[in-house]
């Protein structure tokens, strides 16, 4: 199986060096077994592992998001990272609790709040929605970290800092871990926070929620001064 038809062109072109070298033939040709051997297990569906790419193409990121792995719960995974369908009603057991947090703090921001789970007009906007691995099995968090996605993104990340004047928004440890990567930081808007899952959005030193729900940190906000300051169109978050 050759990965890369997946992939959209403008993304091949950026990705090109990347692309012919043996870290990539090693995850196309290790994706290829775990696929043979557990296809109807892996989500997302093949044909959406690289959504996010496809949904925003490169000359019009202007925020990068970085996720962990996709969700690992049917009917979830969308090949967008914290994104779920959306037929997922916001009330449901199934809507995860970062989605719920990041409602919270989009309305503590003065947004409103989230129609449904579904991120996919973030995307179309210019947000690079992008998990460190961009697959998982059904109810195995984690379990394809180590498949060689990391390679794949570190050279995303790379290859896009290398162009001014980017949002990346670092939530939680795990992304904050690829920060080491981004080309020029004195040159991109770096925002860093706890992780919005759980009860781990309020800890750390820069929590994502301050305890007692008062206030966010407010991201989603100093994403759109730093674009209007950059005479760049604002996010419509909601």
């Amino acid at each position: 199986m050759d990965l890369r038809q997946f992939i959209p062109d403008d993304w091949q072109f950026l990705l090109n060096n990347y692309l012919q070298s043996s870290d990539w033939q090693s995850l196309s040709e290790t994706f290829a077994k775990e696929y043979q051997q557990h296809g109807d297990a892996i989500r997302p569906d093949r044909e959406r592992i690289f959504n996010a790419l496809h949904l925003t193409p490169v000359n019009q990121v202007k925020v990068v998001i970085l996720g962990q792995d996709p969700y690992h719960s049917p009917g979830l995974a969308q090949g967008l990272a914290f994104s779920v369908p959306k037929d997922i009603p916001l009330q449901s057991k199934q809507f995860p609790s970062s989605l719920r947090n990041i409602n919270k703090a989009l309305a503590l921001e003065r947004f409103g709040s989230l129609k449904s789970g579904d991120l996919t007009h973030w995307a179309n906007q210019g947000v690079l929605l992008l998990n460190t691995a961009l697959s998982v099995r059904l109810g195995e968090a984690n379990s394809h970290a180590q498949l060689g996605w990391k390679s794949l993104v570190i050279e995303i990340i790379q290859k896009l800092s290398q162009q001014p004047n980017l949002v990346w928004m670092l939530w939680g440890g795990h992304a904050q871990s690829m920060e080491e990567y981004i080309h020029n930081p004195d040159q991109h808007l770096i925002l860093k926070s706890s992780h919005p899952s759980g009860l781990g959005v309020y800890k750390t030193q820069q929590p994502f929620i301050y305890p007692g729900d008062q206030k966010s940190c407010g991201h989603f906000t100093k994403a759109n001064a730093y674009l209007t300051s950059i005479n760049m169109e604002t996010i419509d978050w909601v």
